[in-house]
Parts: C-alpha cells; sequence; structure tokens
C-alpha cells in the first residue's frame, strides 16, 4: 500500500507562494477540508471523494498549500511511495 510522505511525516515540502514568494504552508490533504469525519475512513474511500479522477490510479495526495502573507491557495499532488 502506497503512503504519502507528507502525511505519515517522511518528509517535508519547501515551496513558495507563486503570488508574493512567501513560503507556503502545508494545510494537509485536501479531502480534510471537504468531510471533517473523512480520516475515519480507509484511504480509497477517501480518494473516492477527493474530487480528482486520477489520485487512487497515479498513487497521488492532493495537498492544500497555503500563504499566510496573501491568503493565495494551491493544491499540489504528492507522489505516495
Amino acid at each position: 500500500m502506497a503512503m504519502c510522505p507528507l502525511c505519515n511525516g517522511f518528509e517535508e515540502l519547501e515551496m513558495y507562494c507563486t503570488e508574493c514568494g512567501t513560503m507556503l504552508n502545508d494545510s494537509g490533504k485536501v479531502s480534510d477540508f471537504m468531510d471533517p469525519y473523512g480520516h475515519y475512513n480507509d484511504e480509497d474511500t477517501v480518494k473516492m471523494g477527493d474530487g480528482y479522477q486520477n489520485t487512487t490510479k497515479d498513487n497521488i495526495c492532493p495537498h492544500l498549500m497555503s500563504c499566510a502573507s496573501c491568503n493565495h491557495d494551491q493544491v499540489v499532488f504528492i507522489k505516495e511511495n
């Protein structure tokens, strides 16, 4: 079973805002914002409702990256290992 290195704390992502250049904060999986109880479901069920078609097939985990300075948000797809 593939695991997201960010969700499991194996890695950290250093990424900068495309709008203002400030370092972005990892706000977690996009699915956590869609269903407040989604983390109680198994990962395959969560991925079925995350809004992205290929998350299961491509073993990717969509993370919301947020800028504290200008409030810009962007989704980054993290390859699961």
